[in-house]
């Protein structure tokens, strides 16, 4: 998932170089949300992890 934020958010610079701003506004906005879902799916894995006992690293 942390691929596909990065993806979003090349694909929103290289649109915002070209001045297409409606795709880089959507694009950034794509990005962030599945950043923000990427950090809470790592959070609840480390949680996870750390209540069944196992070294979260």
């Amino acid at each position: 998932m942390l691929g596909w934020a990065l993806t979003f958010f090349i694909l929103a610079i290289v649109a915002a170089a070209f001045g297409f701003g409606g795709i880089a506004g959507a694009s950034a906005a794509i990005a962030q949300v599945l950043f923000v879902i990427f950090l809470v799916l790592t959070v609840i894995a480390f949680i996870v992890r750390a209540i069944q006992g196992r070294p979260v690293v």
